[in-house]
């Protein structure tokens, strides 16, 4: 089995849903938004956000400040706002001190995302990044996978593990790629799916069955 491990971003590596919500308010507080604007904020970025949904905010409320300024903003105030816990920096080291390659494929723009893996610390501790922005795919397409897998200098043929909270991107999309998985629970599991060869509540559980995984 190939010492690769792929990690989704938001929801697993780091805690997206408390950045957003600091983000939307700072972003909000600056411009003087109204409630309304607001609640169309919170409303359409909580799965992902884009440029172009500052360009829709921007004509349904017939802002005066430009849309690519206020995604910029946004930007800066997510990656500011964005957490990764010390205890999964410190597990991605001991990752790496282990001859483990590290991998993050995530759904997402290219800007905000590596923004997010910068300001964390997570950059520093991974070997490639695939972001769906990139080439306008998303989980579980098979195709990001392979990406993931390319820009860590692996193979997925060679097989490794996909460790996500998504059950259809991040352990379907792993099912497909060849991958072993493991499921940080939380989100509804669909009936359809197969499940996940391991399920756990925290990342650190993730990481913890991967060091004790043996050739």
């Amino acid at each position: 089995m190939s010492r690769l491990a792929l990690f989704d971003l938001d929801g697993t590596l780091a805690d997206r849903r408390s950045a957003l919500s600091d983000a939307v308010t700072g972003l909000c507080q600056t411009h003087a938004l109204a409630p309304d604007a607001e609640q169309w904020l919170r409303t359409e970025l909580v799965d992902r956000a884009n440029a172009g949904d500052f360009a829709r905010l921007k004509e349904a409320f017939d802002l005066g400040v430009p849309a690519a300024q206020l995604w910029q903003e946004y930007v800066s105030l997510m990656a500011a706002a964005v957490t990764c816990q010390p205890e999964v920096l410190e597990g991605l080291a001991r990752l790496r001190a282990d001859a483990w390659t590290i991998g993050v494929i995530t759904n997402g723009a290219g800007d905000i995302q590596r923004a997010k893996l910068a300001a964390t610390g997570l950059a520093d501790l991974i070997d490639g990044v695939a972001v769906s922005g990139d080439l306008e795919i998303r989980k579980p397409d098979l195709r990001l996978f392979q990406l993931a897998a390319s820009r860590c200098g692996a193979n997925l043929a060679e097989g490794g593990w996909m460790v996500g909270d998504n059950p259809a991107g991040d352990i379907g999309g792993g099912h497909q790629a060849g991958l072993r998985t493991i499921w940080l629970r939380g989100r509804p599991w669909p009936d359809d799916l197969s499940a996940a060869h391991h399920v756990v509540d925290d990342v650190t559980d993730a990481i913890t069955i991967l060091l004790n995984e043996t050739e």
